[in-house]
């Protein structure tokens, strides 16, 4: 078969952990084939990788059901578009990211238009809403998975995949020393460092920043440096609207790895943060509050016990997780004070977490996607 001079591929990514785990498999794509157009749904990351954007990013920055339906009509007109895009452009592949909500939907229309279809980062079908595993095997040529009991979960429904590792394999890079990292914040290296990790969006720091705020104030001061990390991805006046006049915290803008890996303790609200922390090796709390009707519908639908990535990895409860009410600033510090003040148990976490650091090293995406995208181009294009 003849290989096409040039490639077309339809990128959909909704949120900017996906945005940033798809950065380096477009920068291996584009030195690996040289000929590529990158067109559809991305972040800034994406972007300066060369994706051709068609909506803006912020838009797609929802999550649970209530706050969803409150964005329905922006998510139609988005079908719309694409719908007429699949049909009058010529697209070689669809690389779909994580984002089930919308990107099933998509999938489907574009196998219906002969588009081939790459899921990278595939829907948690396993912890709720498992029809979704019919919906991969009927629309997607192939799913590349990044947890790696995924790939046994989907080859027993006949569906080509294959584990590529986890993309934090190859983001977490650390640039500051311990020493440098406090000089050039401002934070005694004496003291034991707290880190606080509220969210990447701006219904997250909503939700969980005023908890958070009220948590630290329990620690001492004198004793503990209480660090709040802020997202490139969160409103910046919405966040600095939370922590005016907090004199006891000191906020932390980028060097988000050196942060997890030079404190004690951090808490984390659930998602890709959790799983990063664990990668480096910090003992963490993780901490979940939804709008009330979506936890009351998700907790109805969901099928496992565990909320926390790296608990779900090591299946093992090793991490507290403090859900809805036992989300308060009473249960952060209480449990939080248990592991800082226990050695025993500290070391039992860091080792639980070394062994998850295997788990998810042993294969990287950026070398492993390339693969995958050229079987797909020299069988379907």
């Amino acid at each position: 078969m003849t290989r096409k001079e040039s490639y077309k591929i339809f990128w959909l990514v909704g949120e900017s952990s996906a945005d940033l785990h798809s950065e380096l498999v477009m920068k291996a794509l584009n030195d690996k084939f040289g000929n590529l157009t990158h067109i559809g749904i991305g972040g800034p990351r994406m972007q300066r990788q060369g994706l051709k954007p068609l909506f803006p990013f912020e838009r797609f920055a929802v999550m649970g059901f209530v706050e969803v339906v409150k964005h329905l009509f922006f998510f139609f007109k988005v079908e719309h578009k694409l719908s007429k895009l699949f049909a009058t452009e010529e697209i070689d592949l669809a690389i779909l990211v994580d984002y089930p909500g919308l990107n099933l939907r998509v999938a489907k229309m574009a196998d219906e238009l002969r588009i081939p279809v790459l899921y990278f980062i595939c829907p948690q079908f396993w912890a709720w809403k498992h029809k979704r595993v019919y919906q991969l095997r009927d629309s997607v040529r192939y799913v590349a998975c990044i947890l790696p009991f995924e790939e046994e979960k989907l080859s027993i429904h006949n569906i080509n995949c294959s584990y590529v590792g986890h993309p934090i394999a190859e983001e977490v890079n650390i640039e500051l020393s311990r020493d440098a990292f406090a000089q050039f914040f401002g934070i005694d290296p004496n003291k034991k460092w707290l880190g606080f990790f509220p969210g990447s969006r701006n219904n997250e720091i909503a939700k969980m920043l005023p908890t958070f705020l009220q948590a630290s104030e329990k620690w001492d001061p004198n004793k503990y440096e209480l660090l709040f990390s802020k997202s490139h991805s969160v409103n910046h006046q919405l966040y600095m609207s939370y922590i005016e006049g907090k004199k006891h915290i000191t906020l932390i803008d980028g060097y988000t790895y050196e942060m997890m890996k030079y404190c004690d303790l951090l808490i984390c609200t659930s998602g890709t943060v959790t799983l990063e922390a664990a990668f480096i090796g910090t003992p963490l709390l993780i901490c979940y509050k939804a709008n009330f009707t979506s936890y009351l519908i998700g907790r109805h639908l969901v099928k496992i016990k565990r909320i926390g990535l790296p608990n779900i990895i090591l299946d093992n409860d090793i991490l507290p997780e403090l859900i809805q009410k036992e989300m308060n600033p009473s249960n952060i510090y209480k449990i939080g004070m248990q592991i800082l003040n226990d050695p025993e148990k500290n070391e039992e976490i860091r080792k639980q977490l070394y062994k998850l650091k295997a788990l998810l090293s042993d294969k990287h995406p950026s070398v492993e996607m390339p693969k995958i995208v050229r079987h797909l181009l020299d069988t379907y294009g």
